[in-house]
């Protein structure tokens, strides 16, 4: 069901761009009103084109499309808890203690702190 709302949302607004950019310019409207022309600004247009007619079954169907995705994924939850946590590898052990300059000094197993194990031969 998914699916196909989106397939059909992609179309819809495809076909709606390409309705409002074949569509005439109305610039000459704003540019007539200041130079005297018997159009105004705001004024009639006369009966509605067939591509204005167009356009707005486009955008109506553009916005039930956006509204039924909407509803639809929220229904379905979030992605967010269908993951696994991450758990955490290793624990960053505390710092050895205070070092010249005011800083910290990272924990890092010295040679004095390490144990001393006697090395013994491989045996057979």
């Amino acid at each position: 069901m998914t699916t196909v709302l989106v397939i059909i949302h992609i179309l819809v607004s495809f076909f709606l761009i390409f309705i409002v950019l074949i569509q005439s310019g109305k610039g000459a409207e704003l540019g007539a009103a200041f130079g005297g022309s018997s159009q105004t600004l705001f004024g009639s247009r006369g009966a509605a084109t067939f591509f204005s007619k167009l356009t707005t079954i486009a955008a109506i169907v553009f916005m039930l499309t956006s509204l039924s995705l909407a509803v639809v994924s929220a229904k379905t939850g979030s992605v967010i808890k269908k993951t696994v946590p991450v758990k955490e590898k290793a624990t960053i052990p505390p710092a050895q203690g205070p070092i010249q300059g005011g800083g910290v000094q990272p924990a890092q197993p010295s040679q004095q702190q390490l144990p001393r194990t006697p090395v013994q031969p491989p045996t057979k």
